[in-house]
């Protein structure tokens, strides 16, 4: 059987750190798969904050999560603080892949890997709307 592979950027635009909760532990006692793209998203919404942007306005539109793939690398535990690094790539008319990494902290342990493929929507008319220039700007 096949495995996705995810192929990471060399370099990061953005990073921060996010603390595991007991609510994102499952009961084998490690980070729990689902409770992952909850961390992945709170990653997501602080780099469009870090931007000047929202998940509901960047350059007058919004997004939506299209697609996301992911690779766990190692387990993680409660208590742990995660690393989670995000960059944006392969732009399309629409939309484009916001590729991360999550590694351990203090060790640099990676936990896991991913990208998660947004399409840009205007929700007044709820119609995908093209990436907007200078959202795509600041990754050319």
């Amino acid at each position: 059987m096949a495995r996705i592979r995810i192929d990471l950027p060399d370099r990061f635009a953005f990073s921060t750190a996010i603390p595991l909760l007991i609510s994102h532990i499952n009961y084998g006692n490690h980070l729990d798969n689902a409770q992952l793209l909850g961390v992945v998203s709170e990653a997501r919404l602080r780099f469009l904050k870090s931007l000047g942007y929202t998940e509901l306005d960047i350059e007058g539109v919004g997004i939506i999560v299209a697609d996301a793939a992911l690779q766990y690398r190692s387990e993680a535990f409660h208590g742990e603080k995660m690393q989670v690094e995000m960059a944006a790539t392969d732009f399309s008319e629409f939309g484009c892949d916001l590729v991360w990494r999550m590694a351990e902290a203090e060790s640099g342990r990676e936990v896991a890997r991913g990208k998660t493929g947004i399409v840009f929507f205007d929700y007044r008319t709820r119609t995908k709307a093209p990436v907007p220039t200078g959202f795509r700007a600041r990754f050319a």
